[in-house]
């Protein structure tokens, strides 16, 4: 049975020829990428937008329907309601 040293000296080895291996590797895929974008003409969005557009409406803001008048804390009305008005007549906390 080989001793601890001796295990130790050969994943090093193996470490190297792991590191050896993968750069020869990513080298032929990153080629294979390249032709395939040079071939279909395809753009940086088309690869990495993974077939999702976005909606034009992401990222705006929807303005507060309700305020809690002890806190001054709002809420646009959706998703979870917030405790301070949850199971609560609402029309008492509408912003007007």
């Amino acid at each position: 049975m080989p001793s601890y040293k001796e295990l130790l000296k050969q994943r090093d080895a193996l470490e190297a020829q792991i590191g050896e291996a993968r750069k020869r590797e990513l080298s032929d895929a990153i080629s294979q990428v390249r032709s395939l974008v040079v071939e279909f003409g395809l753009t940086q969005t088309d690869i990495f937008s993974g077939g999702k557009r976005k909606s034009s409406t992401a990222g705006t803001s929807v303005p507060a329907k309700y305020r809690d008048p002890a806190t001054g804390a709002t809420w646009t009305g959706r998703g979870k309601p917030p405790i301070w008005i949850r199971d609560k007549d609402r029309s008492s906390f509408e912003i007007k």
